[in-house]
């Protein structure tokens, strides 16, 4: 049986948030590695050998959505796990047309979890 990979990559402009966050998948056992726009990660020159991405939907800058789509004409196929303030049927149908998960804020850390487990087990 193949191990899950346990890398994600976390793109939240709330600090206090992606701080939270960061906790929360660092216990959970991720590794993780986080940035407070699209732009701060694309000019990391990070490489983006990751499982999953966590992408807030509104950024400054480009949005979670073209980052996401950016990332995945790049070549690269991770699982994307959107998170919103914003909910709506046109970001939830962006989402889904994208093959990505969604999750409105505010949402239990325990739920996150569980749709980043998901969204590993699938890729």
């Amino acid at each position: 049986m193949t191990a899950i990979a346990r890398d994600v990559v976390l793109v939240e402009d709330d600090r206090g948030l992606r701080q939270a966050l960061e906790r929360l998948l660092r216990t959970a056992g991720y590794e993780v590695r986080s940035f407070s726009s699209a732009e701060e990660l694309l000019e990391s020159q990070t490489p983006l050998r990751t499982a999953c991405l966590i992408l807030d939907v509104r950024l400054p800058g480009l949005s979670g959505f073209q980052l996401g789509q950016r990332l995945l004409e790049g070549g690269l196929p991770p699982p994307v796990v959107y998170l919103t303030g914003n909910d709506d049927a046109l970001a939830r149908d962006q989402a889904d047309r994208l093959g990505a998960a969604y999750l409105p804020k505010p949402f239990e850390g325990d739920r996150l979890l569980e749709i980043v487990g998901k969204a590993l087990a699938r890729a």
